[in-house]
């Protein structure tokens, strides 16, 4: 059984930074971050393989988010800079534990265990 915790959410204002971490408990391979706004479907954010050197993002946060992973920890961390307001959203963790570790898992269907979210709001 794995379990995920995110923490790290919060208010900030735009232009500033976050950084989302969540807890892993239990074997994973690769873990994604989603995220989801008000009246909006989840989203895939970014996700880290299993030995935390092979990452991607999706476009609209590449170049502000960066994803790093220590095995050492059980933790994935999310810094994120540059926020805007559209970055608000609540923010998961999720992991894969079925091994898909050669493909780019964006789609929700492709985790099987989450988080309970964190949120994060950025004021403009």
């Amino acid at each position: 059984q794995v379990h995920l915790v995110e923490s790290g959410g919060g208010l900030v204002q735009a232009g500033g930074s976050l950084r989302l971490s969540c807890a892993i408990s239990g074997p994973t391979f690769t873990i994604g971050w989603f995220r989801q706004g008000p009246n909006m479907d989840r989203e895939f954010v970014a996700a880290i393989d299993r030995s935390g050197e092979r990452d991607y993002y999706t476009d609209s946060v590449r170049d502000r988010f960066i994803l790093s992973r220590d095995n050492t920890k059980n933790t994935v961390h999310l810094q994120m800079h540059w926020l805007r307001p559209e970055d608000t959203a609540i923010y998961y963790c999720a992991a894969d534990t079925r091994d898909y570790e050669g493909a780019f898992l964006v789609r929700p269907n492709d985790y099987n265990f989450w988080g309970q979210g964190t949120q994060v709001t950025v004021s403009s």
